[in-house]
């Protein structure tokens, strides 16, 4: 996926694994499948999980996540990674990379969605409360802590390199994106985000409800709108309607309907950025993203 991404396998994890932390070398190890972009993940027994960075830009987040993490967790009413050790580089492998508690739980297909306004819709609104109501005091800026105009030159570049057969309406799409560009600034202090609420870091119980939130790697303060993009990553609908209703209020600074149109934007930004750039190597983002470009456009 990336020019400078790492080879990575489960003899690599064991060879690390045996000689950093021998508590854990008989543990089985096992790749889990996965769409991610910024980590292998591979499960170490029954109890852990070991995410190893695929580039030096994502080596950073080993760090982020233990010194905040731990913080965030204590505040948040569903189950985080829970940190447990820091391994070095080692075995060929060039970057710290990290140990933590395995969380249950299934994903949603990054392209199905979900229209019934059951549980899931009002539990990650009050998560995304959650998030934000953390005291922000130390917290570091977060990976999208940028205004919807200082990424209009890279979303806009994204757009020139659509193709024909990726199956996006450009004119509508420009449209949309531009109405979100008109939406008033946030104008209230920094809050914490998660950042990331896509369908591969959201953990569903199996009768359909909020188990957990993984992958935090783009945590930090930044502005509220940033968590509304789980309403077009994860939702249609009537369930998008019940989100909306129930994270409103989150952040007494803001004007919900700006706050929304923002939302929208940073949805739409992110993923006519992620299309052209994962089209052969990831079809999992690739859905993902289609999915919520189309969303945005029946939301608008």
């Amino acid at each position: 996926m990336h020019a400078d991404e790492a080879e990575i396998d489960a003899t690599l994890v064991r060879r690390l694994i045996a000689a950093q932390f021998p508590q854990w070398a008989a543990l089985p190890v096992e790749r889990v499948a996965s769409g991610g972009t910024v980590n292998a993940v591979f499960r170490l027994g029954d109890e852990l999980a070991v995410r190893m960075p695929l580039t030096a830009a994502g080596a950073k987040d080993v760090d982020l996540e233990f010194s905040h993490l731990p913080r965030l967790a204590a505040v948040l009413p569903v189950p985080v990674p829970e940190p447990v050790a820091v391994g070095e580089p080692g075995a060929g492998y060039p970057w710290p990379w990290s140990v933590c508690r395995w969380l249950p739980g299934a994903i949603l297909p990054p392209d199905a969605g979900i229209a019934a306004p059951g549980p899931l819709a009002g539990q990650l609104a009050g998560f995304v409360n959650a998030v934000r109501a953390a005291d922000p005091a130390g917290g570091p800026p977060s990976y999208r802590s940028e205004t919807l105009a200082d990424r209009d030159a890279e979303t806009r570049a994204a757009l020139a390199q659509l193709k024909p057969e990726d199956g996006v309406d450009v004119p509508a799409v420009t449209a949309a994106w531009e109405a979100a560009l008109r939406a008033p600034a946030y104008a209230g202090p920094p809050v914490w985000l998660h950042a990331d609420l896509s369908p591969g870091n959201v953990l569903l119980t199996d009768d359909g409800r909020l188990g957990g939130v993984i992958d935090f790697g783009c945590m930090g303060l930044g502005e509220p709108a940033v968590d509304l993009i789980a309403a077009w990553n994860l939702f249609t609908g009537p369930a998008r309607e019940a989100f909306r209703a129930a994270v409103a209020g989150g952040d007494g600074a803001d004007d919900e309907e700006a706050a929304w149109a923002r939302g929208r934007g940073w949805a739409l930004s992110i993923s006519l950025i992620q299309l052209p750039y994962y089209r052969h190597t990831n079809p999992v983002m690739v859905a993902s993203s289609k999915f919520v470009i189309d969303e945005v456009l029946a939301d608008g």
